[in-house]
């Protein structure tokens, strides 16, 4: 089951010539997997995750640019994720702008940590649960 998830590109996303920011796409991927998990686990999805007694750190980020995003454009970002780990769990993202174009893939891995030891642990059983309905 993909998600899907718009956003506007803002001026403040811009640098001086109008077209995006490099970094903002970073903000633009962990926005859109923050509003999956939400959607994925009925609540906001990182209150529900520390509930679970774990903290979801990012462990990898990559972004592959293939189109221009410039000020008021408005994309579709799709997010959907591999199979879960034995810790991490790896979300895949696809943003397209209003011609359909692709603007941006990326992926981004997280793991779960013990929040007191800092050390990765299990999925929690309802992550994994969540996680797997949804494949």
């Amino acid at each position: 089951m993909d998600f899907v998830t718009k956003r506007t590109i803002l001026f403040g996303d811009c640098d001086p010539a109008g077209i995006i920011f490099t970094p903002r796409v970073g903000y633009f991927v962990v926005e859109a997997v923050q509003e999956y998990l939400t959607h994925l686990l009925g609540g906001s999805g990182l209150r529900q995750i520390s509930r679970m007694g774990v903290m979801p750190p990012a462990r990898a980020l990559s972004i592959e640019f293939l189109s221009t995003m410039t000020w008021d454009d408005v994309i579709d970002i799709q997010v959907s994720h591999q199979p879960a780990g034995t810790s991490s769990f790896t979300f895949l993202l696809v943003a397209r702008n209003a011609a359909g174009n692709v603007t941006f893939r990326a992926s981004l891995t997280q793991v779960c940590v013990d929040p007191e030891s800092r050390q990765p642990v299990p999925l929690p059983q309802a992550l994994r649960e969540a996680l797997s309905a949804a494949q």
